[in-house]
């Protein structure tokens, strides 16, 4: 963990909370999304990776099995614009895999990645990286 990393993210929260209260009334929502464990191109690089043969970063680190294309959280903030309904979510924290639950997208290969679930259920609880029921 990272004192500053957390600070960030608490920030990008609180912030949508806040908005979500001052915009409501002019009828916008403020939502913060989150992705899983991102493939970006600074993780794929660390890992000496590319998106093609992302998979083979699980052999220094079993659980970046979970972790998901830059596309699956434009999708899920796609899934949100299209949504007439989005008004639900105002104010909230969503991750790129809860959404693909309730809007069924999936990330490039087909998948519906639930990182956080996973890092919470198998990663910080000290079990061999396994995705199955997460992916």
């Amino acid at each position: 963990m990272s004192f500053f990393y957390d600070l960030a993210k608490a920030a990008n929260l609180r912030m949508a909370f806040a908005l979500a209260r001052e915009l409501a009334p002019h009828g916008a929502t403020a939502v913060a999304v989150t992705p899983g464990w991102l493939r970006s191109e600074t993780m794929l690089e660390a890992y000496g990776v590319t998106e093609a043969d992302w998979h083979d970063a699980t052999e220094k680190n079993p659980h970046f099995a979970i972790s998901e294309s830059p596309a699956f959280v434009g999708r899920a903030v796609a899934a949100l614009a299209a949504d007439p309904e989005v008004s639900r979510w105002n104010g909230q924290s969503l991750s790129s895999g809860q959404l693909a639950q309730v809007y069924g997208f999936t990330d490039l290969d087909g998948s519906r990645p639930d990182a956080w679930r996973n890092v919470v259920e198998v990663q910080d609880a000290g079990r061999e990286a396994n995705v199955s029921g997460y992916r």
